[in-house]
């Protein structure tokens, strides 16, 4: 497992991800651990290292 801090789009609350490296792209939606508002996550993993992690509000 990879480990990255991002932001909320929701509240800007500081917090950690953890992110399985065996799958290389990854698209969920999971709720904001402060604020309970729907996170969706973009994230995409190369040679066990993070090369993009988005995330956004949910429409």
């Amino acid at each position: 497992m990879l480990e990255y801090f991002f932001y909320c789009p929701y509240c800007d609350a500081n917090q950690l991800k953890l992110v399985d490296y065996s799958i290389s792209n990854q698209s969920f939606i999971e709720d904001c651990e402060v604020c309970c508002n729907p996170i969706e996550f973009h994230i995409e993993v190369r040679n066990n290292e993070i090369k993009s992690f988005i995330t956004s509000v949910l429409n």
